[in-house]
């Protein structure tokens, strides 16, 4: 009889158990009629705050929408198409200053890629597009936007299955490109954790989760998360990667498994065409002479149309439609601005100054005069405008030197003896203006070339442009970023311009001026130092008799 009232009693509590989670199951299902009316006013809101809409941005209605419509980069665009466009798309890191069209290259060379035989791109594959410096992560894997998470059943919200102890994977942009591109902008900027999370998803091409709450035996749990977390998010898509940094503050794990193009900062002319189509669709009139003027403030595209937008905003203030010189003025003066230095060279042949090469920023090649001079003294070199240390390797790693630059001065120094120009009682003063440091071996001719001519009075050659290293037995040694150097003299208005024998060849890929491979230093003298001299030959025989006697023996 005891037996019978026991299990009675289990059957009840059993029932009254079952009915309480049954009441609770249906309140989760059932919304309370205030939570309704509150859904409802929220919604109406939204609908309201949706139908506001201002103007489009000039910038906005700039934006490129065909490849002609990005200035300066046909190359880029080039080599960004035969990575992607085809068959077997590649990873791929852009370089080039901002404001420049790496992002809107990169869409519509995947629309391109859809339409390119034996694609892989569906017509529907995604374009997903992340800014790397706003990449947040938590962690603890709470939140990942990027490569995805899991949300355990312990966090608020986990919803009706979080009450059932299952935990939900949330797929982040990795996923979300599945299938097409994922576009990082500055993706030097992003944390090392994630780029080392990015490296493992870019070999697999598919994202693993973990969750201490998941149990590949519970049977309640829904059939598509045992099939995420036992063979993971598909994640197969191609990355394109932005940047302002130089290659060689890129890890070189994400380099390895990248292609690499260059997007090249944009001329003064190129900005000034951009500034002429900004103010056609903005529906003002604007000259060619206000256009140049803007291409000689703006930095990039992105500068020349704001500088437009603020311009229209006087004219319309005054009721006119034509942009005027006063209003460019004002806006570049208002805005602080500064002026960009002329790319022109001054040609004229000068007695110890040499237009040397150089690159800076992403790729992009200078012309810089490299001056000296000789004055009377204990046979001491001096450097100035160079950095005096650099700074070698990765963070954490990393290791200081002497400058290379300076290195090439005190090469410099021993081949003016080898050559017949020593010091003697003579002291050599060698500038880099123009507040640029300098860095790097490439300048090591043009030293040279600058030293002699300074101590012998003969003049340089002043159409001619110079880059390469020396060694102290006279050898041009090759250097880097050649074409982006012959493009820069050539922009200068150079007529020649002299490379390593060893560069030749990437010299050549650029044309319309004259490419002069050298081996020697020797022969680089002989072709740059002109006969004329500010000194007559008695004179300078006093101070340097050997210096003399070599100039005139070549």
């Amino acid at each position: 009889m005891l037996n019978v009232i026991l299990i009675l009693i289990q059957l009840a509590v059993t029932v009254v158990v079952g009915i309480y989670f049954f009441r609770q199951l249906r309140r989760q299902k059932d919304v309370p009629p205030t939570q309704r009316r509150e859904s409802s006013r929220e919604m109406e809101r939204l609908n309201r705050m949706r139908a506001i809409h201002l103007s489009d941005p000039l910038a906005e209605r700039v934006r490129p929408t065909q490849f002609s419509d990005i200035i300066g980069q046909e190359d880029g665009i080039k080599s960004l198409q035969a990575i992607l466009c085809g068959a077997n798309p590649q990873h791929v890191l852009i370089y080039g200053p901002p404001g420049i069209g790496k992002t809107c290259a990169a869409r519509l060379v995947l629309e391109a890629a859809k339409q390119s035989k034996g694609t892989p791109f569906r017509k529907d594959a995604p374009f997903i597009e992340m800014d790397a410096t706003c990449v947040r992560f938590d962690e603890r894997a709470i939140a990942d936007p990027l490569i995805g998470s899991v949300h355990d059943p312990i966090y608020q919200g986990a919803g009706p299955l979080g009450v059932q102890g299952v935990p939900q994977p949330k797929p982040g942009a990795v996923s979300k490109a599945h299938g097409g591109v994922l576009f990082l902008d500055e993706i030097g900027e992003l944390h090392p954790i994630q780029m080392n999370k990015l490296l493992k998803v870019l070999e697999d091409r598919k994202v693993m989760l973990e969750s201490a709450y998941y149990n590949a035996e519970d049977s309640s749990v829904p059939r598509h998360i045992h099939e995420i977390f036992k063979h993971g998010l598909p994640a197969d898509f191609r990355l394109v990667g932005a940047t302002t940094r130089s290659p060689n503050e890129i890890p070189p794990a994400l380099r390895s498994r990248c292609m690499e193009i260059y997007f090249r900062a944009l001329t003064q002319e190129e900005i000034a065409t951009i500034a002429l189509g900004a103010a056609e669709r903005a529906g003002y009139e604007m000259t060619q002479e206000e256009a140049a003027t803007v291409g000689q403030y703006a930095a990039c595209g992105r500068d020349a149309v704001n500088i437009v937008q603020m311009c229209a905003g006087m004219a319309e203030l005054e009721d006119r439609k034509t942009i005027t010189a006063e209003d460019v003025r004002w806006v570049v003066q208002s805005g602080h601005y500064p002026m960009k230095p002329s790319r022109k060279a001054d040609l004229t042949s000068r007695v110890g100054v040499v237009h040397g090469l150089a690159v800076s920023g992403a790729n992009e090649g200078m012309l810089m005069d490299i001056e000296a001079v000789a004055t009377p003294g204990i046979g001491e070199v001096t450097v100035t405008g160079i950095v005096e240390e650099e700074e070698l390797g990765q963070e954490g790693h990393r290791m200081r030197r002497k400058s290379t630059a300076r290195s090439s001065a005190d090469n410099m120094r021993t081949l003016l003896a080898e050559l017949g120009f020593p010091l003697g009682q003579r002291n050599l003063h060698i500038n880099f203006p123009g507040g640029m440091p300098v860095d790097g071996p490439s300048a090591g001719v043009a030293m040279t070339v600058a030293a002699v001519s300074a101590l012998t009075g003969q003049l340089v050659d002043g159409a001619a442009a110079i880059t390469g290293e020396i060694s102290v037995q006279g050898r041009v040694k090759p250097v880097g970023g050649v074409p982006a150097k012959v493009e820069a003299a050539k922009a200068a208005g150079c007529g020649r311009v002299y490379v390593p024998k060893d560069n030749e060849a990437e010299a050549h890929q650029v044309s319309g001026i004259e490419i002069v491979a050298v081996g020697e230093v020797r022969r680089v003298l002989e072709e740059l130092l002109l006969p004329d001299t500010t000194a007559s030959v008695e004179e300078l025989e006093e101070v340097m008799p050997e210096a003399v006697t070599a100039s005139t023996n070549s």
